[in-house]
């Protein structure tokens, strides 16, 4: 078993604990956002390390099991941070997009029912593989799973929203 190293994520969209901004908001489902993921920052990566894999994920969702919101993953190890809005055009080389819970690939903002605020985590995994060997129809289930053993490091931002 590997040992997991605690990787420091950070963001210039959003404060650790704080609310979310409107433009990372779905604009769908009675919101009106811009759907633009936020900027993402790490550092703490071990040796070894050859690729990141990001997630976000709200495991307040009235579903039972949460929600995925955003699954990328084969990011080179040279990438230490993703811009806002990565996905305008603008992924790592080789870089690649699974499904959000919406079933499309890529970001899909918080989008929650009325009532308290929930949790949006985003994880960054350091990943001891260059390639994770999925593709784009890759859910967070299966980057879990395909990651459990393969990650030297692991970090976690959470931004919070409600209507």
């Amino acid at each position: 078993m590997l040992t997991v190293a605690k990787l420091k994520v950070h963001s210039s969209t959003f404060t650790d604990g704080g609310r979310l901004p409107s433009s990372t908001v779905y604009n769908g489902w009675g919101h009106n956002g811009e759907n633009r993921s936020p900027h993402l920052a790490w550092d703490g990566a071990p040796a070894g390390t050859k690729s990141f894999a990001v997630e976000c994920h709200d495991p307040d969702a009235p579903t039972g099991i949460g929600f995925a919101h955003w699954v990328l993953f084969d990011i080179p190890a040279s990438v230490a941070e993703l811009p806002e809005n990565v996905e305008a055009g603008r992924l790592p080389p080789g870089a690649k997009k699974g499904l959000s819970d919406l079933g499309i690939p890529g970001y899909a903002g918080p989008a929650p029912p009325p009532g308290p605020a929930h949790r949006y985590i985003f994880t960054v995994y350091a990943v001891s593989e260059q390639t994770l060997g999925l593709g784009d129809t890759t859910t967070l289930a299966v980057l879990r799973f395909t990651v459990r053993d393969k990650k030297l490091g692991e970090g976690r931002i959470t931004g919070l929203y409600s209507l």
